[in-house]
């Protein structure tokens, strides 16, 4: 029941803020006229058909999926590390999208083009990764290699974006670059998230489905593989799946930091650390927190502010106050 309530409460709150981000924005929509538009009841502003499909809708189902995939992501992860300080970029998969990105505008690719190339850097750094795990793991811990192998490659995907950063144009290229690092929702379009929704999904169903394992490889690999579970087989498949979820939010949105870290910590303190409630609860506060933040990126001065850039001054903070507030280990 208790479950049930946290569910709904989210979904209401979600849909809620949704309505309310229609109207904010430098093009301010009076309540009213959004009554009016979309129960066709008396007169409206002409220009908000345009707004409100083009610009508001797009960004708000953007900034709902961003965050929530983020969320869940990151909680899976940090139930597979058994760590809650995880996030989703822990095996190098942001900084490997960023190269590619990076790369891409570099050589002057079309928007498809970076999104392509910086999806397939992430998923390429992952990839690398776990393969340098599998080589050198067989006679050490696989979790510590894992997360050291990740380590490695973000570091090395670090290196060359600084070195593509120093070739480019300091006229043109460079900035570029620097802005789609730091994160923005604003030229998502619905074509993109006609692209990238499939593949979040593709991500998210099968990590709801085995949430209930994520569950007992709390209690170590022993425990779980005496029930049954093939954990070799468990983490590839959450590797996998959070590895699509990241790296195609970062091919559209740029790096977004700490909502994989900070939401997965803050939900587990509300429902608990049972996964088959963390996870869809993961999402729907993820949704929620990012569509404030893109709330306020947009309307708190006349320039838009980067979200990446919000996400970690508000992020950063919260973390440092609920882990004082924590009282018991996780």
């Amino acid at each position: 029941m208790k479950n049930s309530a946290i569910l709904t409460i989210g979904l209401i709150l979600l849909a809620t803020l949704s309505i309310v981000s229609l109207s904010i924005g430098r093009y301010s929509i009076a309540p009213s006229d959004l009554y009016a538009y979309f129960f066709s009841v008396g007169h409206y502003d002409a220009n908000l058909p345009v707004i409100l499909l083009n610009i508001r809708l797009p960004r708000i189902i953007a900034a709902i999926a961003v965050g929530g995939a983020l969320s869940i992501a990151g909680a899976s992860y940090q139930g597979m590390f058994r760590n809650p300080m995880v996030s989703p970029d822990i095996l190098g998969v942001t900084a490997g999208a960023g190269l590619g990105a990076a790369l891409a505008i570099l050589l002057s690719l079309p928007p498809i083009g970076i999104q392509l190339l910086s999806f397939a850097g992430g998923i390429s750094a992952v990839l690398i990764a776990v393969s340098i795990s599998k080589s050198i793991g067989k006679a050490h811990d696989v979790i510590l290699v894992l997360v050291l192998s990740g380590m490695i490659i973000s570091s090395l995907c670090g290196a060359l974006l600084s070195m593509v950063k120093y070739v480019a144009d300091p006229d043109d290229k460079l900035p570029a670059i620097t802005y789609w690092l730091m994160g923005s929702l604003s030229a998502i379009t619905m074509d993109d998230l006609y692209i990238v929704i499939p593949i979040i999904l593709a991500g998210i169903i099968p990590l709801i489905l085995i949430s209930w394992q994520l569950n007992v490889l709390s209690f170590g690999d022993d425990e779980a593989k005496s029930l049954g579970i093939n954990t070799f087989l468990l983490r590839i498949l959450v590797i996998i799946c959070a590895s699509l979820i990241t790296a195609s939010i970062v091919s559209i949105s740029g790096i977004i930091g700490w909502v994989g870290l900070i939401i997965p910590h803050i939900t587990r303190m509300i429902t608990g650390p049972n996964h088959r409630i963390l996870l869809p609860a993961s999402f729907l506060l993820g949704g929620i927190f990012l569509l404030l933040v893109d709330n306020l990126s947009r309307s708190v001065s006349s320039l838009e502010i980067p979200i990446g850039i919000l996400t970690s001054i508000i992020g950063a903070p919260f973390f440092i106050f609920f882990l004082k507030k924590s009282k018991k280990s996780w």
